[in-house]
């Protein structure tokens, strides 16, 4: 397999690829980070095979606050009519969403935060990313915003109750994943400082929720690795 070149848009100083970028590497991709929040131009596609869209505190919608945002869905767009392979991580799943048609709410039950299981569609299973992870395993959640409709032709990979769209193929090479593949509890406990009270308001204690993360650490590498193997292997033969 040749080493596949992966693009990564970061959003924000303090949502790094982390995890997902070490296992890509891992696997013998080579990583280029964009800090597009830093002013970075989003790289020029004739330097990378597979592009990964990670998340951010900003909705798939505040361009004002954001200007990259509308070029990274142009980017999506373009990737998904030329055959690229795409994988968006929380802002970047609702931004490929938003990209292909589909819509992204604010979540009337309010932020979803903490370790939820997976509720794999019987699609998943024959999905050419994520066919070998459609089994019980669980992910974190932290998020405001939620896929309400799928873009005309996208597959839903998993669903539950409360995230509304967890995973989905929006076109034949562009995934997308609510939940952060990428993070453990050691980087995302700073994110905590802003959500205090409003977990709290929740009836949610931060700090066990992020014990909780904590103490899955290795199950939860166990079951993410695999997922950005995969897409190395993807992005190898596109």
């Amino acid at each position: 397999m040749t080493s596949p070149r992966i693009a990564v848009v970061q959003h924000e100083e303090n949502c790094p690829p982390h995890l997902v970028g070490t296992w890509m590497a891992d696997a013998g991709a080579d990583v280029a980070v964009c800090h597009a929040y830093d002013g970075d131009p989003l790289p020029d596609p004739g330097t990378y095979d597979a592009l990964v869209v990670l998340g951010g505190a900003m909705g798939a919608n505040d361009d004002a606050d954001s200007p990259w945002l509308a070029l990274v869905r142009e980017r999506i767009r373009v990737h998904a009519a030329g055959g690229v392979p795409v994988l968006g991580i929380c802002l970047g799943h609702q931004l490929a969403a938003v990209a292909l048609g589909g819509e992204v709410e604010t979540n009337s039950r309010g932020q979803t935060f903490g370790l939820r299981m997976m509720g794999w569609t019987p699609e998943a299973h024959l999905d050419p990313l994520m066919h070998e992870l459609a089994t019980p395993r669980r992910g974190v959640h932290w998020h405001d915003d939620v896929v309400t409709e799928v873009p005309e032709g996208a597959v839903v990979l998993a669903r539950i109750e409360g995230v509304e769209v967890q995973a989905a193929r929006f076109a034949p090479t562009v995934w997308g994943v609510q939940h952060h593949p990428e993070v453990d509890a050691q980087l995302i406990a700073p994110w905590a400082v802003a959500d205090r009270e409003l977990h709290r308001s929740q009836g949610l204690d931060t700090d066990a929720v992020l014990a909780e993360i904590d103490a899955a650490r290795e199950e939860l590498a166990a079951a993410w690795r695999p997922l950005a193997s995969r897409f190395v292997e993807i992005a190898a033969h596109a």
